[in-house]
């Protein structure tokens, strides 16, 4: 049987659906009208954020009489399947929010209004007022299809005193230093390590790769995965496992073996400076935070989420007044005060509250340097079948050269799909 791909499938299921769309519209109240004749417009936002959003939502609301928001607050982990019967149906909001991985995929299905048109009239959605590395989730092809909401980048979180007695009070900035801090602080002792990486993160072998000086290459049926610089970095990576500076297996809390020493290294994002100060209060001034340590570059990933308009909305307008007012830098501010997620906005990052907060700049300081993954509609397969392969070689010992030459087999048959 012939395979088809998913953006084909589900472009096709659109097409149908358009025909029945256009008599009964999307899932708003926007042909109707809300009481008193105002315009309702239906927001999708997954997660906290979406729980939350609400609080900003009133304020536009106030601001823009004649417009009323219903925010529906979507779980993430029933969200794709959701947007999913959406797309086929032709029945989604006016607003929809997206994780930066999943753009390409509803872009490709043809479920994102391009938003080039609307430039001139909203000139806070250009490219330029966004981190370099996020406009990258903003494009598939000659449009653009989102605007980013709020990003994602991490850091290298590390216990200070500890760093300290092995040379690096302020944490190591390179590879080499990386990799001579972690064996020093895992000779303390049997059951200590130097640095917890999560073997479940999709993004992390990526980051090592970029960090050695890797890009993808779209037009390559590898994806320029036999690259040197791709396979230097997973080397690098897997050679961690194999000499026991990082524990194969889950184990501990993160938060309780961070307390306790154990794992003194980690990387993560700006949500686990919460969690660390309400989790582990007495480790105040014990730890901080450093930008990616270095090997060609110290390039480390950028996500976060983009607010698009569903292709079919009848209140286009509307819907992109919303996105322009949670855009707004000071609607920004606000929005990190409220759920502590960071600003995609440029210009917000020059405000105090940002640069003259030591971890939080820190942060702004790496956005500078980060890559997002490639727009194309297959990524996740390809990184979920990264972390797969190198779960052999981490935990079942297998052969990285070998396990490698599979996993880029598998790659062509998934560009191919």
């Amino acid at each position: 049987m012939m395979k088809k791909s998913f953006g084909l499938l589900l472009a096709l299921m659109i097409s149908i659906t358009m025909l029945l769309a256009a008599c009964g519209g999307n899932d708003t109240e926007d042909a109707k009208g809300g009481k008193n004749g105002d315009k309702t417009i239906s927001v999708w936002a997954m997660g906290e954020e979406g729980k939350k959003l609400d609080e900003l939502t009133k304020k536009f609301e106030e601001e823009n009489p004649g417009i009323k928001v219903k925010v529906q607050a979507i779980p993430w982990d029933t969200a794709h399947d959701k947007l999913l019967t959406a797309v086929a149906s032709g029945k989604g909001p006016d607003v929809l929010q997206l994780g930066t991985t999943w753009v390409p995929e509803f872009a490709d299905a043809g479920a994102l209004l391009d938003l080039t048109p609307y430039l001139e009239d909203y000139p806070q959605f250009k490219p330029e007022n966004y981190f370099e590395g996020a406009q990258t989730s903003m494009h598939f092809g000659d449009q653009i299809v989102g605007v980013p909401w709020y990003v994602e980048t991490r850091l290298i979180y590390y216990r200070t005193d500890l760093l300290e007695e092995v040379g690096y009070p302020n944490g190591p900035a390179t590879w080499d230093e990386l990799k001579d801090a972690a064996e020093k602080l895992t000779a303390r002792g049997e059951g200590f390590y130097g640095l917890d990486i999560d073997q479940a993160d999709q993004v992390t072998p990526f980051i090592f790769a970029w960090q050695n000086g890797f890009e993808f290459d779209t037009e390559k049926p590898n994806l320029n995965l036999d690259s040197p610089e791709f396979e230097g970095a997973m080397e690098y990576l897997t050679s961690y496992f194999k000499e026991g500076l990082s524990p194969t297996t889950k184990g501990m809390d993160i938060i309780q073996a961070f307390k306790d020493g154990v794992k003194p290294m980690f990387f993560s994002g700006p949500w686990m400076i919460n969690i660390i100060n309400d989790q582990a209060p007495d480790l105040d001034g014990k730890w901080s935070v450093a930008v990616m340590p270095k090997k060609e570059t110290n390039t480390s990933s950028i996500g976060g989420a983009n607010f698009t308009v569903f292709h079919n909305s009848k209140n286009v307008d509307e819907a992109l007044k919303y996105i322009q007012y949670v855009t707004d830098v000071d609607t920004q501010l606000e929005w990190l005060e409220i759920s502590n997620t960071l600003p995609s906005r440029v210009e917000a990052w020059e405000d105090p509250v940002l640069a003259e907060n030591e971890m939080l700049s820190t942060f702004g300081e790496q956005l500078k340097n980060t890559t997002g993954s490639p727009q194309i509609t297959q990524f996740e397969k390809v990184a979920q079948e990264l972390i797969a392969t190198l779960e052999k070689v981490n935990v079942g010992g297998a052969d990285l050269s070998k396990e490698l030459d599979k996993f880029r087999t598998e790659v062509e048959k998934i560009m191919q799909d």
